[in-house]
């Protein structure tokens, strides 16, 4: 039962989101560590869902349509706002070196903005609401196993992101060529504008 739960959410994570467009982005315009930290802060998303969910914050959240809408709205509006500062960028691309950027701010700027993506996705407060909750037991050490499960998807996670990271890095010398990363840039945009599109319609 655990096999099948790590391989179908090992697929479900590898599914191109949010999450992969914004480490994709930072990856590429800061450099492989603003990628990690993008991450690192999809996976602090990931602990708060998880916490929510093994205290039933997470259920309550689904069952009050106010509230669900609110968390929805909130995640297509950040969403649109990423995907609308990442298009107006590629205009400037042609201009830049074939470098990334040095970082803008405190580094605390990417986890920041990992947390948000993550955290305001409503498919992953839904993961931890329908998905996992499929393989616990019937009765006995449930917590216990809710925790287990939500370790494995954490681990997934930082494992496939990690990688996607490293391949990123590895292709970015082609990636930042001003036209490409300008390209790249408004593929970014128009993506995360399409993820907030449908979630809206959803």
């Amino acid at each position: 039962m655990l096999l099948t739960f790590a391989v179908t959410t090992l697929i479900m994570i590898m599914i191109p989101g949010p999450d992969a467009a914004l480490i994709m982005r930072n990856s590429l315009a800061h450099g492989r560590v603003a990628g990690l930290l993008t991450m690192l802060g999809g996976l602090l998303g990931l602990s708060v869902h998880a916490g929510a969910a093994a205290i039933g914050l997470s259920a309550l959240l689904v069952a009050s349509p106010t509230a669900f809408t609110v968390v929805r709205g909130l995640g297509i509006c950040y969403l649109l706002w990423l995907g609308v500062h990442a298009l107006l960028s590629s205009r400037n691309r042609a201009r830049i070196v074939e470098a990334p950027a040095p970082p803008t701010g405190s580094p605390l700027v990417h986890v920041r903005r990992g947390l948000l993506s993550n955290l305001l996705n409503p498919k992953v407060l839904l993961l931890f609401v329908t998905w996992l909750p499929q393989f616990l037991p019937g009765h006995g050490d449930t917590l216990g196993r809710a925790l287990l499960l939500s370790g494995i998807i954490a681990v997934l996670y930082a494992l496939w992101f990690s990688l996607y990271n490293v391949i990123i890095d590895r292709v970015s010398a082609l990636l930042r060529r001003p036209r490409i990363r300008a390209r790249v840039e408004r593929a970014t945009g128009v993506l995360l504008v399409a993820f907030a599109l449908r979630l809206a319609v959803q």
